[in-house]
């Protein structure tokens, strides 16, 4: 049975919130095609989004296009900012949510988690800059300041751009296997040590 991974995009997301996720689960889609993957970036209407820094992309599907998730991955930047105040998009993720789909957050992506109530009684993570602002979006949200990322079973959020790839590999290891992330990681030759 197939897996089905949407990336959502919207203008102002952060290009490496979206984009690690996506090549890390882009690449195991490709590489290994009998595990029945399919990886595509979805928004709520066709037109080219404009991302944070100014890259445009035009999405693979829209809200009412794309086939049913299994896996949703929300990334963060400044366009969350409106994003959790907009109805539409809460409803949608919450609707997601609702139907079994596993919502994954990078970054401030967990900001509009936590406006649309799923982070309710958790623990999250998020962007360093707002882990003062996380928890005034939701009730009894645990704040985990330290975790890379963070996976409540239905709900995972990581915390700040890079912290997403180490989240889309945790979700090759919890879709398939641990041994199947290390051959994704190794693809990707991912192995973070910062030069500075």
């Amino acid at each position: 049975m197939a897996t089905t991974i949407g990336v959502a995009l919207f203008d102002g997301a952060e290009e490496l919130d979206w984009a690690g996720p996506w090549e890390v689960l882009a690449a195991w889609a490709e590489q290994w095609p009998d595990d029945g993957v399919r990886v595509f970036t979805l928004a709520r209407s066709d037109g080219v989004v404009r991302c944070a820094k100014g890259l445009r992309v035009l999405p693979d599907e829209t809200w009412e296009t794309a086939p049913p998730l299994d896996v949703l991955v929300y990334p963060g930047g400044r366009g969350t900012r409106t994003e959790l105040k907009d109805d539409a998009v809460l409803d949608w993720v919450r609707g997601l949510a609702g139907g079994g789909t596993v919502v994954a957050s990078v970054c401030t992506g967990s900001l509009v988690l936590a406006a649309a109530g799923l982070l309710d009684g958790k623990p999250a993570t998020t962007h360093w800059q707002s882990l003062e602002l996380l928890p005034t979006l939701g009730r009894e949200i645990e704040v985990r300041p330290d975790d890379r990322f963070v996976d409540t079973g239905a709900v995972i959020t990581a915390a700040g751009v890079s912290a997403g790839i180490d989240m889309a590999l945790h979700l090759v290891a919890r879709l398939h296997s641990p041994e199947r992330a290390r051959e994704v990681r190794r693809y990707i030759q991912y192995d973070p040590e910062p030069p500075v």
